[in-house]
């Protein structure tokens, strides 16, 4: 009887699992060859022999249920590979490994990406489940008892998260803020499977009220208080807010070694940021997950986890800055020409309170990047559905999140490229000539919304640091940052998180807003308003012992003025003693543990800490214009 794994009818059973498992070990080789010739992604050296055991074992899980070698083959190459480039790419791009929850948000990719880059995209993610299902003999006993071996692996994991995450941490290691470093130590089989269990173990029981009371009274130091109860006042705010979120907006002049022959930034927006006493935000990311930049200046409150909010921790309707201006009395659109769905926007827009959300559908596709609306375009699309609403006397929350900038910094024919770089700098001048026309069209913006609405109070910033280049090149060269985040220092860290802020205050001008994180935006921004009412953006305001704390996946950044330092939980900096601020990180540990148990009540869990609030429903409508199609390369 011949083995059913047989590569031909000749072929003996054992030597088959031998070209098997010798097939597995030939991709690995020449997978780790690829990935650091194009990538410079690899394990440890160390770390070669446990991931090549684990890929070893996986290929004998996969063999045991094939049809038959050659399928085995093709099906699990294509699996391996498609997981390692993924990871390969999320590493150089974003500077962090594979998770489990990029699976969950996988279908985003099919919304970012036109051309080539959509099919290679569906490739990557259909082509392994395609293969995977035609290697397998679905008819064969063995493929079950396989299938049952491990569902039973799947069972103990989903039972005990939390002590296969201990056993794994004490045998494989884990880092809180270096995750390049997990992936490192592990390799990409055993990194997801610890991984997945760390993530199950997380996943808590809302928040009780005793719970949010104590951490309420710990916040603030006064038992008991009703907090968050809005009452209408007779005060209320009465000007316009207009909020402009500029995709990868950030000052490349500080990229010496791309020796640029001009400075990308419109002299006028220079100008309006000096007068605004070069004032930066604190982003929550890198290169991508702009949402977290989001949900941080609209509900005040950090993101401290290498995850999309809006994805799974926004479960709620919240009294965030649209839902709390609704209150007042405010219209609330927000803009992005984007695919609506794109990181589960309709839902979030809706649950915060934004009434209208015009997305790609409802603008005309008439100034293209490839891809990517130009501000121009729509700016003034924004400013033309706003006319209406501006000329009365209902105060209006103008939510504006741009497109164009996006990575890779594509330009069409009426923007040629008017700044070079130094040669091998091809990214750095693609991002310097798209940040030229950008800074532009940014301020032929601010000049008509400002003479339409003198007295409106605008803010506008960049959502995260482009990505120039694998593994923070670009910025590597001019010494900003370093190639691994394990060799940051507290500086370049600073320097990570770092965009260009603005806030204009009406007539009276650009107002200097020191350096903000995020969160501690929509509290600022509803002081100006004059607005005194009791909201959930106060409660991560003002974090302990520190002007300010960016709390970082795995991190947090303490900032005094031009000086910062690092709390990297149980871990120590370079050159940092036990002692040396030891107490300070306990007290932001305390603080921003009470800080996120409120988060989890609030946006998923029973809201205990609303109280008494009973703000009116705000009907959400998607605008019904007809829609357009979206051009493709």
């Amino acid at each position: 009887m011949k083995h059913p794994f047989a590569l031909s009818n000749t072929l003996h059973p054992r030597l088959a699992w031998g070209v098997a498992l010798l097939f597995v070990a030939l991709w690995y080789v020449l997978a780790q060859a690829a990935m650091n010739r194009w990538f410079q992604v690899n394990p440890w050296s160390a770390t070669y022999p446990r991931d090549l055991t684990a890929h070893l074992l996986l290929g004998a899980l996969l063999f045991g249920m094939a049809r038959s070698l050659p399928r085995f083959m093709l099906a699990t190459a294509v699996l391996f590979t498609s997981l390692t480039l993924g990871n390969a790419l999320k590493l150089s791009i974003l500077g962090a490994p594979v998770t489990p929850d990029d699976f969950v948000a996988a279908r985003h990719l099919f919304l970012l990406f036109g051309g080539w880059q959509f099919a290679g995209a569906v490739l990557m993610v259909a082509a392994p489940l395609v293969l995977l299902g035609w290697m397998i003999a679905w008819n064969q006993r063995r493929t079950w008892i396989h299938l049952g071996v491990l569902g039973l692996g799947v069972g103990l994991l989903v039972a005990f998260p939390a002590s296969l995450t201990q056993v794994m941490d004490a045998r494989f290691g884990h880092s809180v803020w270096n995750q390049p470093a997990n992936f490192q130590m592990r390799g990409l089989p055993i990194h997801l499977l610890q991984e997945t269990a760390r993530n199950l173990s997380l996943r808590e029981t809302p928040p009780t009220r005793v719970e949010v009371t104590a951490a309420l009274t710990s916040l603030a130091d006064v038992e008991g208080r009703d907090l968050l109860k809005v009452a209408r006042a007779p005060d209320l705010p009465r000007r316009n807010l207009h909020m402009i979120v500029l995709e990868s907006f950030w000052d490349p002049l500080a990229l010496t070694a791309s020796e640029l022959s001009a400075d990308p930034l419109d002299p006028e927006f220079r100008s309006l940021w000096t007068a605004a006493g070069h004032s930066h935000a604190l982003a929550p990311v890198f290169g991508g997950y702009t949402a977290n930049t989001e949900f941080e200046v609209l509900c005040g409150f950090p993101v401290t986890r290498d995850n999309v909010f809006f994805e799974g921790g926004l479960r709620r309707d919240a009294p965030c800055l649209p839902r709390h201006l609704a209150e007042a009395g405010y219209r609330t659109f927000a803009s992005h020409p984007n695919s609506a769905p794109f990181w589960n926007r309709v839902n979030a827009y809706r649950r915060i309170g934004f009434e209208t959300y015009w997305s790609d559908r409802d603008f005309v596709l008439d100034d293209m990047n490839r891809e990517f609306l130009s501000d121009a375009s729509l700016y003034r699309q924004v400013l033309e559905r706003l006319e209406p609403t501006l000329r009365q006397s209902q105060p209006v929350f103008n939510y504006v999140l741009t497109y164009f900038g996006h990575l890779d910094y594509p330009l069409n024919e009426r923007r040629p490229a008017t700044i070079t770089a130094a040669q091998g700098h091809d990214m750095v001048a693609a991002y310097a000539n798209t940040l030229y026309y950008k800074s532009r069209e940014l301020m032929a913006f601010l000049r008509e919304l400002r003479r339409r609405d003198p007295d409106g109070l605008i803010v506008l910033f960049g959502d995260h640091l482009p990505f120039l280049g694998p593994n923070f090149g670009g910025y590597t060269e001019s010494g900003l940052l370093a190639s691994q985040r394990s060799d940051f220092t507290d500086r370049m860290f600073r320097t990570l998180v770092e965009t260009p802020l603005v806030v204009i205050d009406g007539r009276r001008g650009p107002v200097a807003v020191g350096d903000l994180s995020f969160y501690q935006l929509p509290a600022r921004l509803l002081a100006l308003l004059g607005d005194q009412r009791p909201s959930i953006m106060e409660l991560a305001l003002r974090p302990p012992r520190t002007a300010h704390l960016r709390p970082l996946p795995g991190l947090s950044l303490m900032i005094e003025g031009d000086s910062v330092s690092t709390c990297r939980g149980a871990e120590l900096a370079p050159g940092e003693t036990e002692t040396s601020h030891a107490g300070a990180c306990r007290a932001s540990s305390d603080w921003l543990q009470a800080v996120e148990r409120l988060k989890a009540d609030l946006f998923s869990g029973a809201q205990h800490a609303l109280l008494d609030l009973h703000a009116p429903q705000i009907e959400f409508r998607e605008a019904a214009l007809t829609p357009r199609a979206k051009p493709r390369d």
